[in-house]
């Protein structure tokens, strides 16, 4: 059944990389695989908790601290359903709330022609030009926000600058690589990032110093090899036309400017309040959602540009597809799979500090990097040899490799999920166009780092 859980998943994956050409929403294809995942695990249960090679540290722990229950089914259902299923859910929950927060506060900007005080300021039509300036804003600004909201605010923003879906495929590409390299060297510019700077593995301006450099090369490198092929000018959309007289253009700017400041205030309430990004979002979504409709009551159009109006836009395929994804990789990490590859890669590269670390970022391309960063914190103990000591080479390796590596295949990242729901971007399309591209700056940051690490700062 360990192995059934393999295919099972793999299989899954094809049918989500090929959804265009089967006809299949790949949502409800996730939906179905995260089940299955589960109900497997639930079937094979005592084979596989109780087989003594697959190394399992949660179902360790649950038999430490129960050590006189006997390993029977009632006892192996309630640590897969009672306790690690409703653990999973907990997590996978606090990503689709920030996602949906975030897609709402977007839409509500959208719905009231707010991007279009920043589209007006962008008048170049050269489309290279424009790539750089989109990537570069996005790189920055997904330090200070996160990959995730600072995707879904591009991407949106996209729309109102390039007219044609392939070129707009090509610069959204470009978004979620830039997101992820942006998010890679800030402390709260990635989930991953973020678990080890709150775990204790790296400190905030150490990872700043020596992560800035390979992240801003992994997104360069790919720019410059685009501009051989991205010529001539570009044809933009049609500007819209539903604000017009003055009161809706003091809207306009209202809701731009305060929708921005509410998704700057999430990273300000994580660090200083130490709470959880989801509930910061569903806070400043609240107040956000309030005030609109207290406007818009004076304004008398609250029923048509109410934000219950605005939520049936929202992409609830692309939040389905989140769900279905996460909670086939949580059984994949609650059976001892992700484990059993940390096991193998430690072998494989006879613990090499490179090795092991590129290889998990180009696997966070094929498995979601939360779980993979998670089980390396779990897998390499902490201060155990000199490159896995506070700020130790492994573990800035390691947030480098897990928040670029994603961008190598679309699905590989929370950004990547968010801009193919947005803008339907096909899998094969983007393997095609885009992951080579990734590849190329992945390998190119990694070089980078390694100069920095063994020849400037040796």
């Amino acid at each position: 059944m360990f192995v059934l859980m393999i295919i099972v998943f793999v299989i899954g994956y094809a049918c989500i990389a090929l959804e265009h050409k089967l006809k299949i929403d790949k949502a409800a294809t996730a939906l179905m695989l995260g089940a299955l995942m589960w109900i497997l695990f639930v079937i094979g249960k005592q084979s596989i908790l109780n087989d003594p090679d697959i190394t399992n540290k949660s179902w360790d722990e649950y038999c430490a601290a129960n050590p006189d229950k006997p390993h029977d089914d009632s006892f192996l259902n309630t640590f897969i359903i009672q306790e690690e299923s409703l653990h999973h859910l907990g997590e996978t929950s606090e990503t689709l709330f920030f996602l949906l927060g975030a897609m709402t506060i977007v839409a509500i900007i959208d719905k009231h022609n707010g991007f279009s005080i920043i589209t007006n300021k962008i008048t170049t039509r050269n489309k290279m030009k424009l790539l750089w300036m989109l990537s570069i804003l996005t790189f920055f600004m997904s330090a200070v926000l996160d990959n995730l909201t600072t995707t879904i605010v591009m991407v949106t923003l996209l729309n109102k600058l390039v007219a044609d879906r392939h070129l707009r495929w090509t610069y959204a590409g470009m978004i979620v690589l830039a997101a992820n390299s942006g998010g890679a060297w800030s402390p709260i510019g990635d989930v991953t990032t973020i678990m080890l700077w709150i775990g204790g593995y790296i400190t905030a301006g150490k990872v700043i110093a020596m992560l800035i450099l390979p992240s801003l090369i992994s997104m360069i490198i790919p720019l410059i090899v685009l501009g051989f092929s991205l010529k001539g000018d570009l044809e933009t959309p049609q500007a819209s036309t539903t604000l017009t007289n003055a009161s809706e253009n003091r809207l306009q700017s209202f809701c731009l400017y305060w929708g921005i400041g509410s998704l700057l205030m999430v990273p300000v309430l994580k660090t200083f309040l130490h709470l959880p990004p989801y509930m910061g979002m569903i806070l400043v979504l609240g107040l956000f959602w309030l005030i609109t409709d207290i406007i818009h009551h004076k304004i008398g159009d609250h029923k048509e540009n109410s934000v219950i109006q605005i939520l049936t836009s929202v992409d609830t395929p692309t939040i389905l597809f989140f769900l279905g994804i996460l909670t086939a990789v949580a059984a994949l990490q609650t059976s001892g799979h992700l484990a059993a590859m940390s096991s193998v890669l430690d072998s494989a590269f006879n613990q090499n500090t490179y090795g092991i670390g590129l290889t998990i970022g180009i696997l966070s391309s094929i498995v979601d990097n939360v779980p993979l960063v998670a089980g390396s914190m779990g897998m390499y103990e902490l201060g155990a040899t000199p490159e896995l000591v506070l700020d130790g080479t492994f573990w800035q390796l390691l947030a480098y490799a897990a928040g670029t590596g994603g961008s190598i295949l679309i699905i590989g990242s929370a950004a990547g999920v968010a801009a193919m729901g947005l803008e339907k971007i096909e899998f094969v399309w983007y393997l095609k166009h885009i992951s080579w591209l990734a590849l190329i700056g992945y390998f190119a940051g990694a070089l980078c780092f390694w100069a920095l690490h063994s020849v400037i700062f040796a």
